[in-house]
C-alpha cells in the first residue's frame, strides 16, 4: 500500500478498508490535472523563496517525465497507490529523491483534489460547449435549407398550424443556445483557484495564491479556505446543465422517433445511424435516438446522487465528497458521446419534405387562417370559429382537406367565401403572412438565421 500518511498509525490498514477508501481506480483520470497543478505550485514556491531554483528544476523535470511516461504508456497507474496524488508524488520521489519530498509543501490533498476536480470539470465543460456549437452549426444549415419546407406544427401531438422545418429546428437551436449560455455562466462562476487553502485553514507558508491562480488560468483565488475544499457547487451546476442538455436531446430524439414511424414517415434515418431486427427483416429502428433518450436518466442520476451526497455534510472536507467523481465522470462521457452521435444522426438524416407538406394540408393546419379570412371579411371571430369548425367536420366526413373543397361547398356553409379563399389558406400564404419576430414566415426566418450565424461567430468566453 503506497500511502502519503502513516506516522500516526501503529497498525496497517485492513485491506478491505484500504480498497474501500482508495480512489485510484477512478481519480487516475486526474493525472494531467494533478501534474499541471503541482508544476504551478512548485513554480510559485520557488518564486516565494520556499524552494531553490535547483529544487524547482528537478521537481518540474521529474513531473514532466512522469506525464510523458504515462502518456506514452511506459508508466502504468496501478492500484497499489491510494489515489492519483500519492501515485504522482511517490513516483517523483523514486525518480529525483529528497527534492520530491518537498512537492507537497504548503498544500493538502484536500485543496489538491479540489483543484484537480475544478481543472478537470472546466476542461470537460469546454469540450461539451464545443460539441454543442458543432451541433448548432449542423442545425443552422438545416434551417438555411428549409425556410420553405412546410410541415405541421403540433400542440398536444395534434396538428395545429403550418410552420416550416426551419422554424421547427430553430426551436431546438434556441434550446441548445441557452445550454451554451448556462455553461458560460458556470465557467465564469467556477473559475477561482482553491490551491493554497490547505486542509481547511490555509498555511503558515508565504504562498502567493494569486500567482498560482494566474498560472493555472483562473480569474482569481478563492476567498475562504474552508469553502474552497468543501465546495462542489460548480459540479452540481455543471451536472444540472448537462441534465438540461440531455433533456433537450431527449425531446429532439422523441420527435425523430415519432417522425421515423410508419405513420409519420417525415424522416429517413441514415443506415449508418440505424439498426435492424433479428427476426423482422423489414425493420429499421431508431435505436440511437432511443438510447440517447434512455441515457438522459443516467445523467439525471449523477445530479441527484451528488445533491444527496452533499446535503448533510458539515464543513469542511469529508470523505463523502470522494463520491463526487465516478458518476460525474460517467455523466461527462455520456453527454459528450450523445452530442457527437446525435450530431452525426441529424446531419445525415433525410427529411421527407413532400410527406411533411401533405401532412400539413391534410391535418387542417390552415383552419385558423380560414377563420382569419372570415374575420377580415367582417364576420365576428366567434362566428368565424364556428363556421370553420363546420367546414372541418364536412371535410372529415368526406376524407378531404380544406384545400380540396369546391367554392360551392365553401359557400354552402358560409356565403362570405369567395375565390380568394384558396390563396388565403394555401400553406405558403399561411406561413408567409406570419412575420412577427419568432414566427415561421420566410422573411423573418432569414433575419433570425442571420442573427444566429452572427451568434456562432462569437467567442465562448
Amino acid at each position: 500500500m503506497a500511502q502519503l500518511w502513516g506516522g500516526r498509525f501503529t497498525k496497517e490498514t485492513d485491506q478491505l478498508v484500504y480498497n474501500f477508501n482508495a480512489s485510484i481506480s477512478f481519480d487516475r483520470k486526474f493525472y494531467r490535472q494533478d501534474i499541471e497543478g503541482s508544476i504551478a505550485h512548485v513554480t510559485m514556491l520557488n518564486r516565494q523563496g520556499i524552494l531553490t531554483d535547483s529544487e524547482k528544476t528537478q521537481i518540474i523535470d521529474g513531473l514532466n517525465g512522469i506525464l510523458c511516461d504515462i502518456e506514452n504508456g511506459s508508466l502504468e497507474i496501478t492500484e497499489e497507490y491510494e489515489d492519483i496524488h500519492s501515485f504522482v508524488e511517490a513516483n517523483l520521489i523514486d525518480r529525483i529523491g529528497d527534492a520530491g519530498k518537498k512537492l507537497h509543501t504548503g498544500r493538502s490533498r484536500n485543496d489538491q483534489v479540489a483543484l484537480d476536480m475544478k481543472l478537470y470539470t472546466r476542461a470537460e465543460l469546454l469540450l461539451v460547449d464545443g460539441l454543442i456549437k458543432e451541433l448548432l452549426e449542423v442545425l443552422i444549415h438545416i434551417m438555411q435549407e428549409n425556410t420553405e419546407t412546410y410541415m405541421p406544427g403540433f400542440t398536444h401531438l395534434q396538428k395545429a398550424q403550418p410552420v416550416t422545418l426551419a422554424h421547427h429546428i430553430g426551436a431546438y437551436f434556441e434550446m441548445f443556445k441557452r445550454d451554451r449560455l448556462r455553461l458560460k455562466d458556470i465557467y465564469h462562476r467556477m473559475n477561482t483557484c482553491p490551491l493554497g487553502s490547505g486542509a481547511l485553514a490555509g498555511t503558515t507558508y508565504p504562498l502567493d495564491r494569486e500567482y498560482t491562480s494566474e498560472l493555472l488560468g483562473f480569474d482569481s483565488a478563492t476567498l475562504n479556505s474552508m469553502d474552497s475544499v468543501a465546495d462542489r457547487d460548480y459540479l452540481i451546476e455543471f451536472l444540472s446543465a448537462l441534465s438540461t442538455i440531455m433533456m433537450h436531446l431527449s425531446r429532439f430524439c422523441e420527435e425523430i422517433i415519432i417522425w421515423n414511424s410508419n405513420e409519420y414517415r417525415f424522416v429517413e434515418i441514415d443506415d449508418s445511424y440505424s439498426t435492424g431486427s433479428s427476426i423482422m427483416p423489414q425493420k429499421k429502428n431508431p435505436d440511437l435516438a432511443e438510447l440517447i433518450r434512455g441515457k438522459t436518466g443516467r445523467v439525471y442520476g449523477a445530479l441527484i446522487s451528488l445533491l444527496t451526497t452533499m446535503k448533510g455534510i458539515p464543513l469542511a472536507y469529508n470523505k463523502d465528497m470522494q463520491e463526487d467523481k465516478e458518476l460525474a465522470f460517467d455523466a461527462f462521457d455520456t453527454v459528450k458521446g450523445c452530442l457527437a452521435l446525435f450530431r452525426g444522426m441529424i446531419e445525415t438524416i433525410t427529411f421527407r419534405k413532400d410527406i411533411m407538406e401533405s401532412s400539413a394540408k391534410n391535418g387542417f393546419t390552415n383552419a385558423t387562417d380560414a377563420a382569419d379570412y372570415l374575420v377580415n371579411h367582417g364576420v365576428p371571430f366567434r362566428d368565424a370559429h364556428a363556421i370553420v369548425g363546420r367546414l372541418v367536420l364536412y371535410c372529415i366526413d368526406r376524407d378531404i382537406a380544406l384545400d380540396d373543397m369546391t367554392l360551392e361547398e365553401f359557400k354552402s356553409i358560409s356565403p362570405v367565401f369567395e375565390e380568394d379563399i384558396y390563396e388565403a389558406i394555401s400553406l405558403k400564404t399561411c406561413v408567409e403572412r406570419r412575420l412577427t419576430l419568432g414566427a415561421p414566415g420566410k422573411a423573418v426566418m432569414e433575419k433570425v438565421i442571420e442573427a444566429e450565424l452572427e451568434y456562432l461567430q462569437q467567442d465562448f468566453r
